[in-house]
């Protein structure tokens, strides 16, 4: 089986990077990372990068002066480097349409709730876990969607619960979703690695 390109896109400290790499590293997801892409030159996911060798390139849209200047850089660095798949792995900004269009259904994002809840422009990182916290939830969880043109709103792959606690703090319940994104991001893209996921009608199946 041919190893699976990927372009990693992240603007923080790239854990749920880490956890693809290291998925890789023990044989659980049949792919290569072929580049990281940040917004942030101050990116900890850039030194992941760097100790494997992988390639880096920091594209930020307020960095050019209109939006072809800024599709340019992003179309060729996904081109040259034979990026087959995209993977955003905490990425704060919204993937351009003609970046969608080109990867349809090839690109996938890991959103720390239970989508359709809790989703869409603005809830991200703490905000979400402050949500579910102020309705009173007693679950939350994991989900891996594909990304199309409006925030959270792509297909769903996978999905798994969290337990919220009584005592709950967005911290607390921050740390047990992500040890779960850990899990569940690598396992929903070695699902396209293996050629197991088709769209229908909006819904994916999993063969």
């Amino acid at each position: 089986m041919a190893l699976l390109k990927l372009g990693v896109f992240a603007s923080g400290r790239g854990s749920n990077f880490a956890a693809i790499l290291k998925a890789i590293d023990v044989g659980r997801l049949n792919a290569s990372v072929q580049i990281l892409i940040s917004n942030n030159t101050d990116a900890k996911a850039q030194d992941l990068a760097r100790e494997r060798g992988i390639p880096t390139q920091v594209i930020n849209k307020p960095d050019f002066p209109d939006r072809p200047a800024f599709l340019q850089p992003l179309q060729e660095a996904l081109r040259s480097n034979s990026v087959e798949f995209i993977c955003l792995a905490g990425y704060m900004k919204k993937i351009p349409d003609e970046i969608i269009r080109e990867y349809h259904h090839r690109i996938l994002n890991v959103h720390p709730a239970l989508l359709p809840s809790f989703g869409g422009k603005g809830m991200y990182g703490h905000h979400v876990h402050e949500a579910v916290l102020q309705q009173g939830c007693k679950v939350s969880g994991v989900t891996v969607h594909l990304v199309d043109e409006v925030y959270d709103q792509g297909p769903v792959v996978a999905q798994r619960c969290v337990p919220v606690e009584e005592d709950d703090t967005p911290d607390t319940l921050a740390a047990r979703v992500l040890k779960v994104e850990h899990e569940l991001f690598p396992e929903a893209i070695q699902l396209f690695a293996e050629e197991r996921v088709s769209v229908k009608d909006g819904r994916t199946i999993i063969r």
